[in-house]
């Protein structure tokens, strides 16, 4: 079962960093379920999945000269954030202690991070809350990173990842999550990361294409003159995200039980409904069904699911798919009018599409759904929407997405222009290495053999014919790979 505690916890009474008890000399395990324990592990795999998923989506839609560079730094975001988060991002986030903005190093080093009931929940304590909420904060800077595409130095990046992780992933999640946090006690409702994972990825990312600079050959009106690479690695990518995806909103219930199921409904029915809004926006303009279209309407539908998943009913995931599906469409447009060069349309999609779904949670948050844990009725309650009387939410869940997506860009700004003034860490690579692409300047591999056979005939050399397909990979091709 996993209605809670077997054997009720009796540890401090204080909010404070306490290991939980002694496991030399009494069983720890009798305080949690294992049906819970079962649950919440694979669930954090599951969102594990989720970060090659993000580079794989990102790949498919770059040119294929930085195919396996987008890969790479998603994938990197494990290692660094991994670390960051045991170094002292769980307890900046998560401790028992802490001001309304950010938490204390209690925690330090995972320090007494063992069986005492989480800040997330009595039902899970500290240890496997930090396994799975590690998996969120190395995947944040991987959506966001997809803005580096072409022209950003995975050097920079690397660092970047573990600042930002710090100084704005750690404080936005703390104060949306965290007890102690002022959004928690604002009344804010973010389920599974509306505001900590996609606004402020997404206003990263606008950041980052902002301090990058345009790519070479970038057009205002019509961005760059090419297509994605392969669609079928935008389709693995969605495919991966959106099996993880039941991890990430399903597990954010912190429990195996009722909400959970419902969590994990209101995500597949909001990610179809995306679809294929974003199919027929893109059917009316070029009379094609459009499987990139598919892909991302489906990411928007899940996008705007995410803060509201484990407090909505199955009819209003509807609106959600659908609301999301058509605001991220039109949304990819904004760039061309404030004139930034965003190539993954990571602030279209999450950026937008996180404020979307936190204003739509405003509206449509309902008591009884979240009442479906076992434990959030009576004095626990939540006072709901706008569908439960509850009029000021609305302003509640604007006032975080303003917050988050403020805090967000300027300090991701002010990181990156420091960065931008430190030897060895430019953001920016040449001009000769973006014509050559960064899977040749910055990795010395490549997504596909056969660029590896052109290589080594042009050090032969016997330059590629120009018609070749892997000529265009070395900058000769009509689209400039």
């Amino acid at each position: 079962m996993s209605a809670g505690p077997l054997v009720e916890w009796e540890g401090p009474e204080e909010a404070v960093a306490d290991p939980g008890g002694n496991p030399m000399i009494e069983d720890l395990n009798v305080y949690y379920s294992t049906g819970d324990f079962a649950w919440i592990l694979m669930c954090s795999a599951l969102v594990l999945l989720m970060i090659p998923g993000i580079g794989f989506f990102y790949s498919g839609l770059a040119r294929r000269k930085s195919a396996l560079a987008l890969i790479w730094l998603a994938f990197i975001s494990t290692a660094v954030v991994g670390f960051q988060w045991f170094f002292w991002g769980y307890s900046l986030t998560f401790s028992h202690t802490g001001s309304s903005f950010i938490g204390d190093l209690s925690n330090f080093g995972l320090m007494k991070v063992l069986a005492q009931p989480s800040v997330g929940s009595s039902k899970l304590p500290d240890l496997l809350f930090c396994l799975y909420q590690g998996m969120f904060a190395a995947l944040t800077p991987a959506l966001a990173i997809g803005a580096a595409a072409d022209r950003g130095r995975m050097l920079p990046c690397i660092v970047f990842m573990f600042i930002w992780a710090t100084i704005v992933y750690d404080p936005i999640a703390y104060w949306t999550w965290n007890g102690n946090g002022w959004s928690f006690k604002m009344g804010g409702l973010d389920f599974a990361g509306g505001t900590p994972v996609h606004i402020a990825s997404g206003a990263a990312a606008l950041a980052y294409s902002l301090m990058l600079g345009k790519r070479t050959g970038y057009n205002k009106v019509n961005g760059l003159p090419y297509r994605p690479h392969n669609v079928t690695h935008v389709v693995l990518g969605t495919v991966f995200l959106w099996v993880g995806w039941f991890g990430f909103n399903g597990g954010s219930a912190l429990a195996a039980n009722l909400r959970a199921v419902m969590a994990c409904l209101v995500t597949h029915i909001a990610a179809g409904v995306g679809g294929f809004t974003w199919c027929l926006l893109d059917y009316r303009l070029d009379k094609k069904w459009s499987t990139v279209g598919f892909c991302s309407g489906a990411i928007a539908g899940l996008v705007a699911i995410t803060p509201a998943a484990g407090y909505v009913p199955p009819w209003a995931a509807v609106i959600f798919g659908v609301v999301g599906g058509i605001v991220c469409n039109f949304a990819t447009k904004i760039k061309f009018l404030i004139g930034i060069d965003e190539p993954m349309d990571i602030f279209a999609e999450h950026g937008v599409g996180g404020i979307v779904g936190n204003l739509l949670t405003g509206i449509f948050a309902t008591d009884y759904i979240a009442a479906l844990d076992g434990s959030s009725f009576g004095e626990s309650a939540i006072p709901g929407g706008w569908v439960n009387g509850n009029w000021i939410q609305l302003a509640y869940q604007l006032a975080d997405s303003v917050a988050g997506f403020s805090y967000s860009f300027v300090v991701t700004c002010l990181i990156l222009f420091v960065m931008n003034l430190i030897p060895g860490l430019s953001l920016r690579v040449s001009a000769e290495e973006e014509e050559i692409g960064l899977d040749d300047a910055e990795l010395g591999e490549f997504a596909y053999d056969y660029v590896e056979i052109t290589r080594s005939v042009d050090h032969a050399g016997t330059p590629p014919a120009a018609t070749s397909p892997a000529a265009s990979i070395k900058g000769v091709g009509s689209d400039k790979a």
